[in-house]
Formats: C-alpha cells, structure tokens, sequence
C-alpha cells in the first residue's frame, strides 16, 4: 500500500488509514516519503539506512507499539496526525526528519 501524494487528491484519512492498517506491528516500521511524492511504510529498513531517494521521512516505530496495523488504524486522533504530517510536508518538508510527537 502506497499514496501517491503528487495528486493531492489522493491524500484522504481514508487513505492514510489503510496505509497504517497495511503494515504490521510485527517489526519495526517507518514512514517515508519519496522525491517523487509516494509515501509507503518500510519495514524492516528503517532508520537513517537506506534513504538515497527519500524526500522525509517519520520517526521509527518499533515494533510492538501499536502505531500500525489495525487497531493503531481505528484510532482517529493518530490517524488525522499521520494525515497532518504528511499534508504539512509535501512537497517542502523543512527537514528529511521529521518528527509529530
């Protein structure tokens, strides 16, 4: 699951919703935004690795904090700050680090 945020049309709650549902909290995850504006979850590779080619990027979750999958996607309040953040940095992020808390 992806958004691809060059058309803004395509950042929705419901969006970002079923973007946090999509990932597990099975392992660590983080969510990054491309250059090119598509935002996704990683899992696995998180952190400062890898990140040739990203735009920004969130903090890491670690794994079993509940900030993906289901239930972490029923919550309004951290579903709308997840939108917020996303909304608030694309395409002009004022760091490639960002950090919502």
């Amino acid at each position: 699951m992806q958004i691809d945020l060059s058309n803004p049309e395509n950042l929705t709650l419901a969006a970002v919703r079923q973007l946090i549902a999509s990932a597990s909290d099975d392992e660590h995850t983080q969510l990054r935004v491309t250059k090119a504006g598509i935002a996704y979850i990683s899992s696995g590779v998180v952190g400062g690795t890898d990140i040739d080619g990203l735009l920004f990027r969130l903090e890491t979750w670690a794994k079993g904090s509940g900030y993906v999958g289901n239930v972490a996607a029923s919550d309004e309040v951290w579903v709308t700050q997840i939108f917020n953040a996303l909304k608030q940095n694309w395409p002009k992020p004022p760091f490639d680090y960002i950090d919502i808390y």
